[in-house]
């Protein structure tokens, strides 16, 4: 069994806080989409999403690019 991540909730709280540029910046190393889904999910029971375009097109995008087939890998 696997612990649940401690990523989500505080890439939120930086959301919450109004620092969207580290959390923007968090997002762009975001660890897998699960991760980022869960946040996802966070901010919409928050009402964060609606106040903070930017992160929600950060989280979309960030999971696109997550869930897409590599090209390659490096060795």
């Amino acid at each position: 069994m696997s612990r649940p991540s401690v990523w989500a909730p505080k890439v939120a709280a930086l959301v919450q806080s109004g620092n969207s540029q580290a959390a923007l910046a968090q997002i762009k190393v975001a660890p897998t989409v699960r991760d980022l889904q869960q946040l996802r999910d966070l901010l919409v029971k928050q009402k964060l999403l609606a106040s903070h375009p930017n992160v929600d097109h950060a989280t979309a995008d960030q999971i696109v690019a997550l869930s897409a087939p590599r090209l390659h890998r490096s060795p």
